[in-house]
């Protein structure tokens, strides 16, 4: 069984599945049937894109799909939302992230961080009219790429950025130059400001109120609770403490992949929530649970990562390449070159998870050592 179907959990289904039913039977519980292209959700708050169906060539064929939300895992068991209960040999814990809890006043924003949040701010954006005010609340990926997108798709209105900071993890030739194209774009950024409080006719910040027409939140990701709930072993933000095979630590038959898992330092402490951590640690909790099926040894994870890519409108982005602790390095891209890049990244992600066992990452900063052999 695999609970979630984001990034991570459509990549360990459809890997499992390529494997033959004569070895596996994999079910699927998600709690909606569409696919949720989370690096595409500033597009479809523009109205770009559109909504992908699990069941229409993302899914393997030979998966099941159960539309439900998993309120409670047992021992050999989860407990859905309508009462009915599900058996699993093997579990894969693939929830993913959410938003975490927003400001006072959090009601009045729309936020970007799901589909029914990218949905709400797509009516809200049409009915806005020429001149009204939006404002972006946070500095990280989703409000860049969310402030520009919006500004590119609608021109007439005045988009706002606000943040203590922006891009603030990146070189500051890199911060000044996403800055700088995002002034282009038409993004007024406000760093320096902390928000405190979200109101139905603006944003309070330490030096006072911004008006708003519309305002977007786009601060930072929590993880669903469902773990905790459940009486599994959690780290203190809530997220599902495995090994570093990403066996749970505390029940030898559940895998966690994805944003809501905390792996041993060693191999994870780099892995930032995202789509790019999110698919090779999917296809290797994959290959986890085939090799505890087949009786062999798990390996340690390993992942890699090579760059940020980072969406400025449809005709701008920008590239920064980076070691693969995800540090950076001195190598950018940027303008609309960087923008095809994006774009291809984007539709590699469906993809590759089309051809799962085709699939290849690379390794991590530091290659661990074969876990001990152990009874699970």
């Amino acid at each position: 069984m695999v609970v979630g179907a984001g990034y991570a959990g459509v990549m360990a289904a459809n890997r499992l599945a390529a494997v033959g039913r004569s070895e596996v039977c994999v079910t699927v519980v998600n709690p909606r049937a569409q696919f949720v292209e989370r690096i595409r959700l500033h597009e479809r708050a523009t109205g770009v894109t559109r909504v992908v169906q699990l069941r229409r060539g993302v899914l393997h064929r030979d998966v099941r799909l159960r539309v439900a939300t998993v309120e409670r895992i047992g021992t050999e068991s989860v407990l859905l939302d309508d009462g009915s209960v599900l058996e699993f040999d093997y579990l894969l814990y693939a929830v993913g992230s959410t938003a975490a809890p927003g400001l006072a006043g959090a009601e009045h924003a729309s936020n970007i961080a799901d589909l029914d949040g990218a949905e709400s701010l797509r009516g809200r954006l049409r009915r806005l009219s020429a001149g009204a005010r939006v404002v972006v609340v946070g500095g990280g990926l989703t409000g860049i790429e969310t402030s520009a997108e919006i500004a590119y798709r609608y021109p007439a209105l005045a988009v706002e950025l606000v943040s203590r900071s922006v891009a603030g993890w990146l070189p500051e030739s890199s911060r000044l130059s996403i800055e700088g194209r995002l002034a282009n774009a038409g993004v007024r950024v406000r760093s320096g400001l902390r928000v405190t409080a979200i109101r139905s006719d603006g944003v309070v910040t330490d030096t006072g109120v911004l008006p708003s027409d519309c305002t977007v939140w786009a601060g930072s990701f929590g993880v669903p609770d469902l773990a905790s709930r459940s009486g599994l072993a959690v780290a203190a933000d809530g997220r599902l403490r495995t090994d570093d095979t990403l066996v749970c630590v505390d029940h030898g038959r559940i895998v966690g992949v994805g944003d809501a898992v905390a792996p041993p330092a060693p191999v994870g402490e780099h892995l930032r929530m995202s789509c790019q951590a999110a698919m090779p640690m999917g296809a290797h909790g994959a290959d986890t649970v085939l090799a505890l099926i087949r009786g062999e040894r798990p390996q340690p994870l390993s992942i890699g990562l090579v760059g940020q890519a980072i969406s400025l409108g449809r005709r701008e982005g920008f590239i920064q390449a980076t070691h693969l602790d995800d540090t950076a390095r001195g190598f950018v891209l940027s303008g609309r070159v960087a923008a095809r890049v994006k774009e291809r990244v984007c539709r590699f992600t469906l993809t590759s998870m089309r051809y799962p066992r085709a699939y290849r990452w690379l390794p991590g900063p530091t290659v661990p050592a074969p876990a001990p052999t152990a009874a699970r």
